[in-house]
């Protein structure tokens, strides 16, 4: 049995990405009080990066495979986390 890591199974995802991201950080002050900075670890697409110099949340939103985890997750309710809109997004396929 071959043994695939996250990042080579995110590889066979399609995804047509829109110029506007439908993810957001509601407010960057609750990120930089934030101790655990928990989205940086729990999106498995590795979305979320706290830039320490900037002292912002970067939002990677081409990379998102659209699982919701980051909507629930987050301790201080501080991701606005949508649908993109109609033909943009991740296209599963079986196999």
């Amino acid at each position: 049995m071959s043994t695939q890591t996250m990042t080579d199974k995110l590889f066979t995802i399609r995804y047509k990405c829109d110029d506007v991201s439908h993810l957001a950080i509601k407010d960057e002050a609750v990120c930089a009080r934030c101790a655990g900075k928990s989205c940086n670890s729990f999106c498995p697409a590795e979305v979320y990066s706290w830039d320490e110099a900037a002292k912002t949340n970067h939002v990677a939103y081409e990379n998102c495979v659209e699982c919701g985890t980051c909507r629930i997750a987050c301790a201080s309710d501080n991701v606005a986390w949508v649908y993109p809109k109609g033909g943009y997004g991740i296209s599963y396929r079986f196999g």
